[in-house]
């Protein structure tokens, strides 16, 4: 058998990168992406997404599953970690939609946070590595104004209380033993901790996507007996998602359809 000729389609520029891995990795062909994008770590929330429309899943055989809603909403679950979270921004650069929204669960860390809260982040500590190949370090991690109005406003409309505050994003996966990191966490007064925001925030800055995250509590490490197992998280997805996932939708469709929230906002280049 002769060897593949892979430079019979030579890819050269990010553009021609981007459009051709997004389907690679999603399974969905490029036109059949909507405008406003949902983010998500868990399949679940793409199953409960394709059920409540009635629409297909793409790339059950890829590394990240896709669905897009007739109102033009495509929900992506891309994995865990900051390397998965950098790698779908910088993929839906292909199809530049208008808003990106991550639907992420994270630890909550202040003795008033609890499991089934809901954490709006005004910012997030960049201690994800992933971060630092986009921008310089002193830049911020900051969601965009626009889409978390919007988020806000969809909150209370659902008569739903929430928190803001800085999440501390890292890549570090098992921590919740080391005594030393628990306590600079508390150092930090950060309300959450998550492995994606911060990327998710600085590599849609970097593409000029529109970015903003709503954020489900599904543990309280720094609490006794609070470190999340696989029963507990069970739990909180089993009560909370589909509320989670409810709001994010209509967040996004309130930026459609510039609602209340962002109709009187002025934008500029």
């Amino acid at each position: 058998m002769e060897p593949v000729n892979s430079n019979l389609h030579p890819l050269k520029t990010k553009d021609e990168i981007v459009q051709d891995w997004l389907p690679r990795y999603t399974g969905m062909p490029t036109q059949k992406f909507g405008w406003y994008v949902l983010l998500t770590n868990f399949r679940g929330y793409v199953d409960a997404f394709a059920e409540l429309y009635d629409v297909p899943i793409y790339g059950l055989d890829r590394p990240m599953q896709a669905a897009t809603s007739p109102d033009g909403i495509t929900i992506i679950n891309f994995g865990i970690g900051s390397a998965n979270a950098a790698t779908i921004c910088d993929l839906l650069s292909a199809v530049k939609p208008k808003a990106v929204l991550f639907l992420g669960k994270c630890g909550g860390l202040k003795k008033k946070v609890r499991v089934g809260d809901f954490i709006l982040p005004i910012a997030a500590i960049r201690d994800d590595g992933t971060s630092n190949d986009y921008t310089f370090p002193e830049v911020p991690a900051l969601p965009s104004f626009q889409l978390q109005k919007a988020v806000s406003h969809i909150i209370s409309k659902n008569k739903q209380d929430y928190y803001t505050g800085t999440i501390y994003t890292t890549n570090r996966r098992i921590w919740e033993h080391d005594e030393a990191f628990r306590g600079y966490l508390h150092q930090t007064r950060c309300i959450g901790i998550d492995m994606e925001t911060a990327t998710i925030f600085v590599v849609c800055f970097a593409n000029q996507l529109p970015h903003g995250a709503l954020l489900l509590v599904s543990d309280t490490p720094l609490t006794p007996d609070g470190i999340k197992t696989a029963e507990s998280d069970k739990s909180v997805t089993d009560l909370y998602m589909n509320h989670h996932l409810k709001i994010g939708i209509e967040s996004l469709l309130e930026l459609k359809h510039s609602g209340e929230s962002v109709k009187h906002l002025l934008f500029h280049d």
